[in-house]
């Protein structure tokens, strides 16, 4: 996939899951920019990560999805979450996401030998 492709669908990704939140009402009179509402945004975004850890820490199963591992379901609503919030500021997420990838496959400290040096990051 290219740089171009990736930035087009995770942007469209992005405008999908915004709209769906302004249909559903979740952004009707709110500034994204007053005060507290990124951070609010932001904190509803780790709770999701909380609960995908929680989910993977007990071996669970969702419990609206069944048939799917809570770890997997907490994780999509956390993408949802970030691609709302990244469509409400009008961000271009896609582009971002393409350079990050691009830098961090430049980084020494991502390498597998750097990370096996005493001190290289773990994890």
């Amino acid at each position: 996939m290219s740089d171009s492709e990736m930035k087009r669908d995770v942007n469209d990704l992005v405008d999908i899951c915004h709209q769906a939140q302004v249909d559903n009402g979740w952004w009707q009179g709110v500034d994204v920019f007053a005060p507290f509402v990124i951070p609010a945004k932001l904190a509803l975004i780790h709770s999701e990560v909380s609960e995908a850890l929680e989910g993977d820490r007990k071996d669970q199963m969702d419990d609206k999805l069944p048939h799917r591992k809570m770890v997997e379901v907490e994780l999509a609503d956390a993408v949802i979450r970030i691609f709302d919030l990244a469509g409400a500021m009008g961000m271009d997420l896609g582009g971002a996401m393409a350079e990050k990838l691009v830098f961090n496959d430049s980084r020494a400290d991502h390498k597998p030998a750097n990370r096996a040096k005493e001190g290289g990051k773990n994890y």
